[in-house]
């Protein structure tokens, strides 16, 4: 899709690289679309552009959205085969991540979600919500009650995230707000909580699908290596030492 505004001047000259693209390209499953970005709002206000991007040239597929922002009319087919090349990065809608991030639920962007839900180690809850769900303003204080119980133990993360500011992975499949999900510290599978939204529930299941603590495991794994040491040392080896 490219974007324009179709005053500007060199409209014509987009337009017939746009015709170009689609001529060249046309066995690689592409579809070429032209709009004026005053028509646009909701699109860029669904994937997050800027009109100062404009003009601006968004690829959607399954691997991801990709952009070009600002762009010139002779940069839109080399850039086209780049993305067919596979030489592009996927582009990732992020809230800015937060400098302090120190109360009780954390706030988690698309930018640090890998950090803080899949390689942090710990066992996290997290809740994508919408500023503007009654559902989730609801949800916000239990959210809260439950973090705070559980503050002391440092193998849980109560998060949340602005599903509607940042992209969501496709691990997640959202389709409404508030979603909760589960990730343990033993890794394993996304869990998905349907139970009831209150405080005594959700500390219920994070107990119950919980991974092991570090710690433990940390003891058993010491304990195993000294019991290993120990049973293959034959005792006599050490009365000759002595």
């Amino acid at each position: 899709m490219l974007f324009l505004r179709f005053s500007d001047d060199r409209v014509e000259t987009f337009k017939s690289q746009m015709h170009e693209a689609a001529r060249q390209l046309s066995g690689n499953n592409i579809s070429f679309l032209i709009g004026d970005v005053s028509t646009a709002d909701r699109a860029f206000e669904y994937f997050g552009l800027k009109e100062s991007d404009v003009p601006l040239l968004l690829v959607l597929a399954s691997t991801g959205k990709y952009l070009n922002p600002t762009m010139e009319p002779d940069q839109l087919i080399p850039w086209m085969k780049q993305y067919i090349y596979g030489n592009l990065t996927p582009y990732v809608k992020s809230e800015p991540i937060p400098k302090v991030n120190d109360q009780p639920v954390k706030v988690v962007v698309a930018d640090n979600i890998d950090e803080i839900v899949f390689n942090s180690g710990k066992n996290v809850l997290l809740e994508f919500y919408a500023p503007w769900c009654g559902h989730c303003r609801k949800l916000a204080p239990i959210l809260e009650e439950v973090a705070v119980s559980l503050q002391d133990d440092e193998d849980v993360v109560i998060a949340k995230m602005d599903g509607t500011a940042n992209d969501i992975p496709t691990d997640f499949a959202v389709e409404g707000y508030p979603a909760l999900y589960f990730y343990s510290s033993s890794g394993g599978d996304l869990l998905t909580y349907d139970g009831q939204r209150t405080a005594k529930e959700l500390i219920s299941f994070i107990k119950k699908n919980r991974g092991a603590k570090a710690a433990a495991v940390e003891v058993t794994q010491t304990d195993a290596v000294e019991e290993e040491v120990t049973s293959s040392t034959p005792s006599g080896s050490i009365q000759d030492e002595l």
